[in-house]
């Protein structure tokens, strides 16, 4: 780097304001990164949570909202519990309501009804697991709504009255909602809409008769092979692995993928951004290259010096811009959907090297074509 770090250290200016537009795209690519992994925890961190295989909807459903679309019945169920391969299987009902605390707040919750001993039922951080008719174990981000335990939460039409006894061990959002867990009996009284006002009563569920539910969450057993085509067939259902299963919670797939376009324009601008910055800059030196060509250095030599000096530049600017942005990170509103990961951030950081390295090295190509008789003045 001979060249190369004399270039940056007597020209600073300019390779300084060329940092400072690659650290503003760091910055907005963390941000991005966050930002994306606050709306995907936002959406499905309640589906995230769950140890399932896959989801069977009722063949036909909708994919989008699927999960609060689709009514798959007993029958349905006793078709998966009892296909070779699967461990267990057990429903799932999904409904969002509205509802109103005893402080008289409106909330608005996700409800997910599950089996209280099954597989599906969370770990609490604090109170107890849901067991009762009309107890609720809700996300640990309700609190901030104004839930805590014992919460009563009132909901609207229906006036069926649940009551808070624990809190999630970590966030449990669907759809950008606070969920609450219940006894899958007592979903089932309330999504019949044969629930009388006033907390579910063991009398109420045991006269219900309601053998359905949203959908089927399945468990592979170990090194088992699951025919799902076959079991979907013979059951009336289609099933979706658990992460196919994001794009049926609402608004999931429209956000993800606004996202992604976005970054990868910001992918594409920093590339193209280093890349003319660097041509003009090797056209500006094409007399001190055709120098270091009259001399004796090859090819090899100054792409490997333009190249270094490119990647120190690229490296030295996006750790600032990407310092910068966990700082602005950190500052994010709370009620922001916001959510800095290591992983995403550090492959976030490494394609926008890369690429910056790649538009960087398009341009550099010009040296190959740089005569060391340009030294002399020949080109005149």
């Amino acid at each position: 780097m001979f060249l190369g770090l004399r270039e940056l250290r007597f020209a600073r200016g300019r390779f300084t304001l060329m940092g400072v537009v690659i650290a503003l795209v760091a910055v907005l690519v963390v941000l991005l990164s966050g930002l994306s992994a606050g709306l995907v925890n936002d959406g499905v961190s309640g589906l995230k949570a769950m140890r399932v295989m896959s989801f069977a909807f009722d063949k036909g459903t909708i994919t989008d909202n699927a999960f609060t679309r689709s009514v798959v019945d007993d029958e349905q169920l006793a078709t998966w519990s009892a296909a070779p391969g699967v461990r267990a299987a057990e429903p799932l009902g999904v409904s969002i309501v509205n509802g109103t605390t005893d402080a008289g707040r409106q909330v608005d919750l996700t409800l997910f009804g599950v089996e209280p001993d099954g597989f599906l039922s969370p770990a609490v951080s604090s109170g107890a697991r849901s067991a009762g008719p009309g107890e609720i174990v809700v996300s640990q981000t309700a609190a901030s709504a104004g839930l805590a335990l014992g919460t009563k939460v009132t909901l609207d039409r229906s006036g069926v009255e649940l009551t808070v006894v624990g809190f999630t061990a970590a966030q449990a959002t669907f759809g950008h909602v606070d969920v609450a867990y219940l006894p899958i009996d007592t979903w089932r009284l309330i999504a019949s809409g044969s629930a009388q006002a006033g907390a579910p009563t063991p009398q109420q569920i045991g006269a219900l008769h309601y053998p359905y539910s949203s959908v089927i969450a399945v468990q592979a057993g170990d090194d088992a092979t699951l025919d799902t085509a076959r079991t979907d067939t013979a059951a009336g259902t289609m099933s979706m692995t658990r992460t196919e299963a994001f794009n049926a919670s609402p608004g999931y797939q429209a956000e993800t993928m606004t996202l992604t376009m976005i970054r990868a324009f910001l992918y594409a601008i920093c590339a193209l951004v280093v890349g003319a910055f660097f041509t003009v800059w090797t056209i500006q030196r094409t007399h001190e290259i055709a120098v270091l060509r009259a001399v004796g250095a090859s090819t090899s030599y100054l792409l490997r010096d333009g190249l270094a000096q490119s990647l120190v530049l690229l490296l030295g600017f996006t750790v600032l811009g990407v310092a910068a942005g966990v700082g602005m990170g950190a500052l994010m509103p709370d009620g922001m959907p916001f959510s800095l990961e290591p992983v995403p951030v550090a492959l976030a950081s490494i394609v926008t090297v890369v690429l910056g390295l790649g538009g960087a090295g398009v341009a550099i190509l010009r040296v190959t074509r740089v005569e060391p008789v340009t030294a002399l003045g020949g080109h005149r």
